[in-house]
């Protein structure tokens, strides 16, 4: 019999931290790790979101740390990072899932709207990168959470799809030049269903219609189907994977109508 061996797609022992990880895909991403046996924190602004998140990631038999962060503040995400490291005596993994959106059209979003979401979605994705891959002594995995936006022609989005534009050429540029101790990956979800979006994308509506007859899969997804992009990229299996996007959209990109 032939013996033969390949490093598994696993997170089970790693220690993460997923910045945003309270709601949408970001908390599934973070109760994914911990149902696959990594130890996370889940940051949210909202101390309630924090605590609850970290009781569920607790019940899945994962170690957690309760607390809150901002990420457009520096000194929060120093916080954080401190926690973690003496917590758990180091990073493994990071996901910078944090997001702001805006649907204001190009010639009528006003300035501060404008810095909202690019400080967060954009400019955050550069601080989490700062405050963490210094601290990830053993090298590791980041992976930024960007959009089909970033590529596809969405009105009403364009802070949104510039921030995610900006967030994939980061994501190319941070892995040149962490390389080769840190990998950094981004994941480009299409359409998702989460707590926050139910009624958007519920079966029935207009919108959901024009989805499933341009996805090949000819659906939206859950957001549980984004957490096996995120266990691979996070994972050592992985091991040779760096600047690249990871879309997951049901083929909705590829497609036309």
């Amino acid at each position: 019999m032939v013996a033969y061996e390949h490093t598994p797609v696993s997170v089970d022992g790693k220690r993460a931290v997923v910045i945003g990880g309270t709601s949408g895909i970001g908390q599934a991403i973070a109760l994914g790790f911990a149902s696959e046996g990594a130890d996370v924190v889940a940051t949210s602004r909202t101390e309630s979101a924090v605590s609850s998140t970290a009781d569920d990631i607790e019940e899945l038999g994962a170690n957690t740390a309760r607390i809150t962060c901002d990420v457009t503040a520096r000194q929060s995400l120093d916080a954080v990072r401190e926690t973690v490291v003496e917590e758990f005596g180091g990073i493994d993994v990071v996901v910078a899932s944090q997001g702001a959106i805006s649907r204001e059209t190009v010639l009528g979003i006003e300035d501060d709207e404008w810095n909202f979401v690019t400080d967060v979605a954009l400019d955050g994705v550069r601080k989490v990168t700062q405050t963490f891959a210094p601290a990830m002594d053993d090298g590791g995995s980041i992976v930024n959470i960007s959009s089909m936006a970033a590529r596809l022609s969405m009105a009403n989005l364009p802070a949104y799809s510039a921030a995610k534009g900006g967030v994939e050429a980061f994501t190319r540029a941070s892995a040149k030049e962490l390389a080769p101790e840190i990998r950094v990956n981004a994941i480009a979800p299409g359409f998702v269903i989460t707590p926050q979006n139910t009624d958007t994308y519920a079966e029935g509506t207009e919108k959901r219609a024009v989805i499933d007859a341009r996805a090949p899969l000819g659906r939206v997804a859950d957001r549980e189907e984004i957490v096996g992009a995120a266990v691979y990229l996070a994972s050592d299996a992985a091991s040779y994977v760096t600047g690249e996007v990871l879309t997951v959209d049901g083929g909705f990109g590829d497609s036309a109508f």
